[in-house]
């Protein structure tokens, strides 16, 4: 039986559960069923897809991230992509003009940001509709997410975050915080100091489900069950999302939506900018830079680095021969309590910093 036949079965049989406390253990474990195949499904397609023409999907990532803007067809993506960079990506008032991935580069605050304009997102593109299946592949290679619809289909910001949390997706969310010491025998030994909606029992059959038979599993917070099987599963990334809508200028709309998006007109140049730094913003930039022996700081060629980033992460990445020997730096302006403190390569990177390795 092909992984989709029993994908469906499974769903089946979950529809026809009522759902109570004697059955929340079996549903939890076809659940969890599912999501190891469509593991084992996206690990099939993947290994089919190498080697093979990229059709227009095989993308060369450039520049410092990489933004997929995604929604459904003729909302005007391609048109904000050509507002944002420097693309050409073809404009028509019918849907499908883009059918592969445009790429353009966002240069904004010294950052050279890549945005991909992909086609449209149709009902049914899990199943390959609109090359819907390429579409996918794409966005959960990106470093964010912009999910973009117009006035009058707002209800898609929905659908769309549907279809990509039923591929794995997980917008704006944090990785479970679970871990997962697999070992040679003992059988399985949980640890957790929260309470969860779950039985050690259930735990222990999810993990036998993913061929866990010997493991210590820790649990650092309450969990829901669906979060617990990502935690087992190989296929979830999580990726920072922002939602906007376009052509608010020509009509009301609702002002309250769970996602909360911005409302825009890329016609009118309306809240791009605001667009530009919550991009700017989720993907989390700061910018750093070099203090050389006897000089001032090069302003003019700032290093782009990640907040989270320390300067051991910004110094390995300039060069692991510039690199070798240092034991520490000197920081300047911004995360300095007095200009050229001395700390240690585990200090965490600030916007504004000046650095000279030691």
């Amino acid at each position: 039986m092909i992984i989709d036949e029993q994908i469906q079965n499974i769903e089946k049989e979950i529809r026809e559960t009522p759902y109570h406390k004697g059955t929340e253990r079996h549903i939890g474990i076809l659940r969890a069923r599912i999501a190891r195949l469509k593991d084992k499904q996206l690990e099939v397609e993947t290994r089919s897809k190498k080697g093979g023409g990229g059709g227009g999907y095989a993308i060369k990532k450039e520049g410092n991230a990489s933004v997929v803007l995604i929604g459904p067809p003729s909302v005007g993506k391609s048109t904000l992509l050509n507002k944002l960079t420097n693309a050409n990506s073809k404009v028509a008032p019918y849907a499908f003009t883009t059918v592969s991935v445009i790429p353009g580069m966002m240069n904004y605050k010294d950052a050279r940001i890549q945005i991909l304009d992909v086609p449209g997102l149709i009902e049914g593109a899990e199943e390959g509709k609109g090359r819907g299946k390429e579409v996918l592949s794409v966005a959960r290679g990106s470093n964010l997410l912009v999910i973009m619809t117009e006035v009058g289909k707002i209800d898609a910001l929905e659908r769309i975050s549907k279809a990509l949390q039923r591929n794995g997706i997980r917008l704006n969310q944090e990785k479970p915080k679970v871990a997962i010491e697999k070992k040679l025998g003992g059988g399985i030994i949980i640890h957790s100091n929260f309470k969860q909606e779950f039985d050690k029992e259930t735990i222990k059959t999810i993990a036998l489900e993913y061929g866990i038979k010997n493991a210590e599993i820790t649990i650092k917070e309450r969990l829901n069950i669906d979060r617990l099987i990502d935690s087992f599963s190989t296929s979830r990334v999580y990726i920072k999302a922002i939602y906007i809508v376009n052509k608010s200028d020509l009509g009301k709309y609702p002002k309250e939506n769970i996602y909360k998006p911005l409302f825009i007109s890329v016609y009118k140049n309306i809240n791009l900018d605001i667009l530009r730094d919550l991009i700017w913003d989720n993907l989390y930039f700061v910018r750093v830079y070099l203090v050389k022996p006897e000089k001032e700081p090069d302003f003019s060629n700032p290093i782009i680095a990640k907040k989270e980033d320390t300067l051991e992460d910004v110094g390995l990445e300039l060069s692991s021969q510039f690199f070798e020997n240092k034991k520490g730096a000197k920081i300047w302006g911004t995360g300095a309590k007095f200009s050229g403190q001395e700390v240690s390569l585990k200090t965490k990177v600030s916007e504004g910093m000046q650095i000279r390795f030691i």
